[in-house]
């Protein structure tokens, strides 16, 4: 995730009545995540909203509402029943990744000890980061909810403490209704942060009134925060072997702003880049032709990708064609930014990195 902003159709804890006709309006404004919970509307409904949303190509989300263990579970349920993207929230990790772990859905609980209702996060900051550790150890888990804003602490201390200890997505959930919000969420290194009941109720500073305006002008404020994200971006890199001196190059030009964020590269790409520029951090998959280009599309489809590089060559036919077809097609169907030269590819260094 490159520091996105994932719209829920909620209100008070509860999907919104008529969420199915504002998805319609949230989609006009240009959002692409998109979450509910799974109590407000029968689960017939639930399914057909999610539904909807992937056939728009967007991702959806669901979060858990109650802490108590039969409710979360319930959720967990739900959440494999409806073929959501993600779950968020909840508190018994263990318990919910025996339900989760042999469905393609991303997990995302709450650090530290989760009170009232609305959720408030208590406990001192040292406990929620320990918290958040021991989370992010769980192999089923892939990302954290924080639930920053309900803490009654140093909140851009907390969100920073949790970012920086753990290597895996943490996104900022509850009461971010203010631009300033979004900026320091951004500034923490956090992946994306939900709003909800804000959104719903126009309290963000926008150019005309109604829903699609608000959505247009909190994914105005995502965009110029995302400017100011210290989030390590996972940027996936590979070339035909006609073009692996072009994205040396590449590399070599980018290598300041590459500089702390994470390669994931096919074999030899990897060795390439690794000797080239031996100060960044590189992730080694198989090469190409023995699976390579396959295990970057599983990452692809997970959304463990924030955007693909492959310097192709259009000159030569190649036995990879195959493969590159199929990348193409992933990132496309989960709305990857893909770049297959050096000109595109400077557009995703100048979008993505920090210079």
């Amino acid at each position: 995730m490159a520091f996105d902003f994932i719209l829920m159709l909620t209100s008070n804890d509860r999907t919104i009545p008529d969420a199915r006709a504002r998805l319609e309006e949230a989609l006009e404004g240009g959002v692409r995540h998109i979450g509910f919970k799974d109590v407000g509307l029968p689960i017939s409904e639930l399914r057909g909203l999610a539904d909807a949303i992937r056939a728009a190509g967007g991702r959806s989300y669901l979060e858990v509402v109650s802490l108590d263990a039969e409710s979360e579970m319930a959720s967990a349920r739900a959440a494999v029943d409806l073929d959501v993207d993600c779950l968020l929230g909840g508190t018994r990790a263990a318990e919910v990744t025996g339900l989760t772990r042999d469905h393609p859905l991303r997990y995302y609980p709450f650090p530290g000890r989760i009170t009232g209702h609305p959720s408030v996060l208590e406990g001192p900051a040292e406990a929620i980061t320990e918290s958040a550790r021991r989370l992010a150890d769980l192999e089923h888990v892939h990302g954290l909810d924080l639930l920053a804003y309900r803490f009654a602490g140093d909140v851009p201390a907390l969100m920073s403490s949790v970012c920086k200890t753990v290597a895996k997505p943490v996104i900022m959930a509850g009461s971010i209704d203010r631009p300033d919000r979004i900026v320091e969420t951004a500034r923490a290194g956090a992946a994306g942060f939900t709003v909800g009941t804000a959104a719903l109720a126009g309290v963000f500073p926008a150019e005309g009134e109604g829903f699609v305006a608000q959505i247009r002008a909190i994914l105005g404020f995502t965009d110029r925060a995302r400017a100011q994200s210290t989030a390590p971006r996972r940027l996936a890199l590979a070339a035909h072997d006609t073009r692996k001196s072009q994205l040396r190059a590449w590399v070599l030009r980018h290598e300041k702003a590459l500089a702390g964020h994470r390669l994931i590269c096919t074999g030899s790409t990897g060795r390439m880049v690794a000797e080239a520029a031996p100060g960044l951090s590189i992730q080694r998959l198989q090469r190409g032709g023995r699976g390579g280009d396959q295990q970057l599309g599983a990452l692809i489809a997970t959304g463990d990708l924030d955007a693909v590089i492959f310097f192709a060559d259009p000159t030569l036919p190649h036995s990879g064609d195959a493969d590159l077809q199929a990348l193409t097609r992933l990132a496309v169907l989960h709305d990857t930014p893909l770049a297959l030269g050096p000109a595109a590819a400077d557009m995703v260094a100048g979008a993505l990195l920090q210079s």
